[in-house]
């Protein structure tokens, strides 16, 4: 095993360890993990500049205080999730309980949420500043954005992450919606040319003023 790949797997299990028995002090890993002091201090001192880890000091009635680490929220995001499979789950559920029109409900009522959200940040605003500030909205959401002007006077925005891919592959209503959203947030034509949930390698958008003619 190489250097590097050795320390990123005792890394890892440095924060397992953490996660299901912390918090922990440097003499408690180094004894789970067989290895100095030394090199689990390293390793934790790496985690805490990233901001994955903590410690606090506990004092003792005797002797010297001990130095207790343990995983900040920040190191969730390190360990699986299985959101996506839950939110499937759910909308399965009230797919068959009430039908595809309460679902259709459903993401409609967050597209709704979403505009009252983001349309006081485009107010004052030219499309051109519009779509820059989609996508910084969409880039803080995880979605890998960026944006181009064309020159024709048309801009286009790619996405090449999509956080609801499994649900949107399931339920079009998502991308409907998506698509909706973009468009009143924009006050612009927006069409979608390429799609992740259909199995393109990004979702590509062109944005066209309103009063520019679709050619």
């Amino acid at each position: 095993m190489k250097r590097g790949q050795e320390s990123g797997t005792t890394r890892r299990t440095i924060m397992t360890l953490l996660k299901m028995k912390g918090p922990l002090t440097i003499g408690a890993l180094a004894e789970e993990l067989g290895i100095t002091e030394m090199g689990v201090r390293r390793h934790v001192l790496q985690l805490e500049s990233e901001g994955l880890a903590r410690n606090k000091v506990v004092r003792q009635p005797m002797g010297r205080p001990m130095h207790m680490y343990s995983l900040t929220e920040r190191a969730d995001d390190h360990f699986p999730k299985n959101y996506h499979n839950l939110a499937l789950e759910l909308l399965r559920e009230l797919d068959h309980s009430s039908g595809t029109e309460a679902v259709n409900v459903l993401f409609e009522g967050r597209r709704r949420r979403l505009h009252a959200q983001y349309s006081p940040m485009m107010e004052r605003r030219n499309l051109e500043e519009r779509v820059a500030e989609l996508t910084a909205i969409q880039n803080s959401g995880g979605y890998m954005a960026e944006w181009e002007k064309w020159e024709d006077g048309s801009y286009s925005m790619r996405e090449y992450n999509c956080p609801i891919r499994q649900v949107a592959s399931q339920y079009s209503k998502a991308c409907q919606c998506e698509q909706h959203l973009f468009e009143d947030l924009l006050g612009a034509k927006v069409t979608r040319t390429e799609c992740m949930a259909e199995g393109n390698q990004c979702c590509n958008y062109t944005i066209k003023p309103k009063n520019q003619s679709a050619e």
